[in-house]
């Protein structure tokens, strides 16, 4: 596929707000392992090549394992994940798809203060933000380098 807008040089102004969270995001007390497991999970759901190349790279740069990595759109038959992170994907793919089944609030509630639930909802509608930015404009993906925006960001 051909990139049709490099929206981050010439969207800058527009971006300031997605920007924004994600750096609320950088500093909020949900992990930054499973943030970056929900922003790789999201962008499977929603077929975004650009984010999975990013995010799957700041994963194993974080030490994540190839297995969990392979093993993610298979969470729920997956040994290899934490009550907690079961929760996590459950509440984001729910939120992803319009969703917010009581039985999925609950047990993400046994896992998240109300305030990381509100940073999970955060996350979600952020990484789906980028997803349907990087779906419109095709960056080119395969490029990007572990912690690439980090700076950007900071």
């Amino acid at each position: 596929m051909e990139p049709r807008i490099n929206y981050l040089q010439k969207g800058q102004s527009a971006l300031k707000a997605l920007f924004g969270l994600g750096m609320y995001l950088g500093k909020s007390s949900i992990e930054q392992p499973l943030l970056h497991l929900i922003y790789f999970r999201i962008s499977q759901v929603n077929g975004c090549a650009y984010c999975l190349d990013m995010h799957s790279k700041d994963l194993r740069a974080m030490g994540e394992t190839e297995q969990r990595l392979y093993m993610l759109p298979a969470w729920k038959e997956s040994p290899v994940y934490t009550a907690r992170e079961r929760a996590a994907f459950a509440w984001v793919e729910a939120i992803n798809a319009n969703e917010a089944p009581d039985d999925v609030y609950e047990t993400a509630r046994q896992e998240f203060s109300e305030e990381e639930l509100i940073d999970l909802t955060i996350a979600a509608i952020t990484i789906s933000g980028y997803n349907r930015i990087n779906i419109a404009f095709r960056p080119v993906a395969g490029n990007y380098q572990p912690g690439m925006f980090t700076a950007k960001a900071n």
